[in-house]
């Protein structure tokens, strides 16, 4: 099969390169100058690199440019690999991160002379390959983009919240200056705004549009409905009712209307395919306007509204609106989805076993922009809070009880305002968020969970040992000793104790002897044991000793919290071979 990248080398030393560079993996079709048609290649291939003098390339792509957007990549490699050099198509063509690999590959230093990554600045133009948004503009991309590269005064709008404008928000330029309502920005004192929203807003012609696939429509119809008209009648309701076609992320309709051409069409229009629910699935949502009719010939009381409903998971904003399309009608609802729409919202986030390092790069991000930091303090080192931005509110939750912190964070989702709640490791192990959920979901509060690196992987890291073994156990059981917390009988330790897996114990430090006891009675005395006391933490401590021996151990060093007890053969263990290094095949996950 054809690759979509290209080498064209001009001498023996550039062919072995050329050879090299497959070899390392880089899936590309290498040819020799005096046996390629450079023209043809531009027209069949997404990106070509050449190996040799950077002149010799620039002759011979000179004649097929045509513009940036169509003409394909096009890499410089010097014959020794010691540098590679994007020459066209840096930004959308994909050349830099191109060249940012194949110098990956090789060891090299990549060339890069666009002046976005020169200067650190946002690459505007990488924005909808990056994050799946839509650009458009009224004015010449070029100049604008140009009035920022250059630091021109410049608005950024954001009236949705996703990892694009998480990133944004946490890498602002100096001259570039924040808003969240369109009605703040005075387009009068600035040269270039960006506007990253699903609405059409009044901001002049100095504008750049980014628009976030976040619009859900709900759609039922007549039978037959013309196809172009259904269209043009969506897109014009959209935009009357001051909404981009461009945000449309989805299309969803009752399982009776799968086949309706018009549906099928419009969705593809949109880039989508269209959603299908069953009536049953329908039928659960509590309409404002259900219709007897229409569940007398679908089999629910609702089908835009409904549909729109599940599809973002979100309340219409737009219900039930009839579309004339010629002689016949369709029904249109649209929902914003609940997870990108700019309003209040709690992020409940993983900070990982302690060190601010162990965070991941999304539950960073969270921090950095969060309006709220709701942390839980008696686990949570205090240096992770230290990712606020300026203004940003840090509480610690060590002292208070459910509802306080309920009401807490209430107070700023009712303002729009986004909310960091902070939990140890993994906040989905052992993180108490059941209960917090449950009172999320009854206040109508939206939330998602960023995961963490939870204290097990932590404590397989400081072990340096891999927590299953070839031939001896493939399983990890992470679970808890019985304490104020019932543990249910088929759980208990001398149960889980049988496998003879490798066991993590979380909270249990208090519990040291009756864990000892219970996990006696299946496991050797000698088996190995490390009890990890604040792992990754500056006062990280971590004793080894034999199961028999654990609860003296804990006891003697006073261990209460932030304590993970590891026991099994797999710690320090070094032998056993597994078959994904056996020579004799090839293996998908090397």
């Amino acid at each position: 099969m054809q690759s979509k990248i290209a080498i064209i080398s001009f001498s023996n030393a550039g062919s072995d390169l050329a050879l090299r560079l497959c070899s390392y993996g880089l899936k590309a079709d290498c040819f020799s100058s005096k046996e390629v048609n450079v023209g043809e290649l531009f027209n069949s291939r997404n990106a070509i690199v050449f190996i040799g003098a950077l002149g010799i390339c620039v002759r011979q792509i000179a004649p097929f440019l045509k513009n940036k957007i169509t003409d394909p990549a096009i890499i410089n490699v010097d014959v020794n690999g010691h540098y590679v050099q994007p020459v066209t198509g840096g930004h959308r063509g994909g050349a830099n991160q191109l060249a940012n690999e194949i110098a990956a590959l090789l060891g090299a230093i990549p060339v890069i002379t666009t002046v976005s990554d020169t200067t650190s600045l946002w690459s505007l133009d990488m924005f909808s390959q990056r994050y799946g948004w839509k650009m458009e503009s009224r004015s010449s991309l070029t100049k604008l983009m140009a009035a920022f590269v250059n630091e021109q005064s410049t608005a950024l709008l954001l009236e949705a919240r996703d990892n694009g404008t998480l990133f944004l928000e946490e890498s602002l330029p100096e001259h570039v200056t924040c808003f969240f309502d369109y009605k703040d920005v005075d387009v009068n004192k600035f040269e270039v705004i960006i506007a990253v929203t699903p609405y059409l807003r009044p901001l002049g012609d100095k504008v750049i549009y980014y628009r976030p696939k976040m619009l859900h429509l709900g759609m039922g119809c007549q039978k037959d409905i013309n196809s172009e008209v259904l269209k043009n009648s969506v897109d014009s309701f959209l935009k009357e009712s001051g909404f981009s076609p461009l945000s449309v992320a989805s299309v969803g309709t009752v399982e009776l209307k799968k086949d309706e051409m018009a549906l099928n069409y419009l969705a593809d229009s949109f880039g989508t395919k269209l959603t299908i629910f069953s009536a049953e699935e329908l039928a659960c949502y509590d309409s404002n306007s259900p219709s007897d009719f229409v569940n007398d010939v679908t089999g629910t009381p609702s089908v835009s509204e409904a549909a729109a409903f599940k599809l973002g998971n979100n309340f219409p904003v737009i219900t039930k609106h009839t579309l004339k399309v010629n002689d016949k009608f369709a029904t249109i609802s649209l929902s914003i989805c609940n997870d990108r729409e700019r309003k209040g919202f709690i992020e409940i986030v993983g900070a990982g076993p302690g060190d601010p390092l162990f965070i991941t790069v999304r539950g960073k991000m969270i921090l950095q922009t969060a309006d709220l930091i709701l942390y839980a303090g008696s686990l949570v080192p205090i240096e992770l809070t230290h990712y606020a931005k300026p203004g940003c509110t840090v509480r610690s939750s060590a002292a208070m009880d459910l509802p306080h912190q309920i009401e807490l964070m209430k107070s700023f989702t009712d303002r729009g305002l986004l909310v960091a709640r902070l939990h140890t490791g993994d906040p989905c192990i052992y993180g108490a968020i059941q209960e917090q959920m449950a009172e999320l979901d009854k206040h109508k509060i939206p939330y998602r969970i960023t995961p963490g690196v939870s204290s097990f992987q932590a404590a397989a890291a400081a072990l340096k040992s891999q927590f299953t073994i070839p031939d001896e156990t493939q399983t990890i059981i992470l679970t808890r000793g019985e304490g104020r917390t019932p543990v249910p009988e088929r759980e208990q330790l001398n149960k889980l104790a049988q496998s003879q897996s490798t066991l993590c114990i979380f909270l249990s430090a208090t519990l040291a002897e009756k864990v000892q006891q219970q996990l006696l009675e299946h496991y050797p005395a000698n088996t190995p044991v490390a009890i990890c006391h604040k792992l990754t933490w500056k006062d990280e401590k971590i004793w080894h000793c034999e199961l028999i021996n654990l609860a003296a151990t804990v006891a003697q060093n006073k261990l209460t919290l932030t304590t993970l007890i590891v026991v099994g053969k797999a710690i320090n263990n070094r032998e056993g071979l597994s078959r994904l290094y056996a020579p004799e095949f090839k293996h998908l996950y090397r």
